[in-house]
């Protein structure tokens, strides 16, 4: 795999509820199509020139060392670190990417901060061992393979998806799903209750619809659809005791 290097890794998010991030690798395998915000914005930004160059992900190599660096400076201001706003951390069948993750968590962990995973990979079973107050999340927005092929070309089966996270959840660790670019019916008919009812043992769901796609809007009242499924999600949640945002 090709690998490039940085001059930083970690740093501080402006997202509401989370607080430093880092990104340790340069595009995605999973090519998602919705389109991908990540993708979007490296093209924007001229870090890459096509989907093309975006699907070939390459390795941040210096990484661990940027990472060891940094927690020396900022370990004490440092209370959680997401995995990753602009690749993901857990690339379906990308076994490179999955290791580099696994000792960058290693060395956040070992530094006493925990680490908040999303991914549309597989989470490995080495998560278990790691500090119980990480958090393992996957994003699903449908159980449909047929969907998922179209949309989320290179990332992971659903139900590959789903097994991981709930063997880590068995296994005592807090799990979660992102509901999110939950698609309008003109983009796939489904049943939400379907989906909610597979994941209905996860810590906490968050959900939100999709955005930069000019076909949404040809739905009629997307507003007022996403308005419903936010309700109905929000419901689904305090029945079974699960944390919403």
């Amino acid at each position: 795999m090709d690998t490039i290097t940085r001059k930083t890794m970690l740093y501080k998010t402006q997202v509401p509820g989370l607080d430093y991030a880092m990104n340790p690798v340069q595009g995605c395998s999973h090519g998602c199509r919705y389109p991908c915000y990540a993708y979007l914005m490296a093209m924007r930004f001229g870090k890459v020139h096509s989907y093309a160059e975006w699907i070939r992900p390459v390795i941040v190599e210096n990484t661990l060392d940027l990472i060891k660096k940094e927690l020396k400076k900022w370990q004490s201001k440092i209370h959680c670190v997401h995995f990753c706003f602009s690749t993901d951390p857990f690339m379906y069948q990308q076994p490179e990417i999955q290791a580099l993750t696994l000792e960058s968590i290693r060395l956040i962990n070992a530094a006493g901060i925990p680490c908040s995973i999303l991914t549309k990979g597989i989470l490995p079973s080495d998560l278990k061992n790691l500090d119980q107050r990480n958090r393992y999340g996957i994003s699903l927005v449908s159980l449909d393979e047929d969907f998922r092929k179209r949309w989320e070309p290179g990332a992971a089966p659903y139900a590959d998806r789903i097994r991981a996270l709930k063997e880590l959840h068995a296994d005592g660790a807090m799990t979660w799903v992102h509901m999110e670019p939950y698609p309008t019916p003109n983009l796939i008919a489904q049943d939400i209750d379907g989906i909610l009812n597979t994941i209905d043992f996860v810590d906490h769901i968050d959900f939100s619809g999709l955005n930069y796609n000019p076909v949404v809007q040809k739905y009629p009242d997307p507003s007022g659809f996403y308005s419903s499924m936010k309700s109905h999600v929000i419901h689904f949640c305090k029945e079974h005791h699960i944390q919403f945002q």
